[in-house]
């Protein structure tokens, strides 16, 4: 199992910026898959991006070119750069991490954009 920490939500202007963090309580070298999901009001969650098994990038369509997934394997950190943030991508945004099978999810973050 995997603890998870979610920070870095707030309040941001349409077409600002954010940066996401999600540190692991162990090394993500041990972790199969990692990464960033969101779930809007009245809404289903749904997946933002993450790293997959074999440590490849899978994006959301409608987040692709906009949103940024990385990592930094000291700091057992995934990181979320968000650019160019409309109303649409309001939501709490939640961290999530598969080890052997077990699926882990963070507390979550809230993101809201103003227009």
């Amino acid at each position: 199992q995997v603890q998870l920490v979610e920070s870095g939500g707030g309040l941001v202007q349409a077409g600002g910026s954010l940066r996401l963090s999600c540190v692991a309580s162990r090394s993500i070298f041990t972790i199969n898959a990692m990464g960033w999901y969101r779930q809007a009001p009245g809404k289903q969650r749904e997946l933002v991006a993450e790293f997959t098994s074999g440590s490849r990038e899978r994006y959301a369509d409608s987040m692709k070119g906009r949103f940024t997934i990385s990592r930094d394997s000291f700091k057992n950190t995934v990181y979320l750069q968000m650019n160019s943030l409309n109303p649409e991508d309001t939501a709490v945004y939640y961290c999530r991490a598969v080890v052997n099978g077990y699926e882990s999810w963070g507390q979550g973050t809230q993101v809201t954009v103003s227009s």
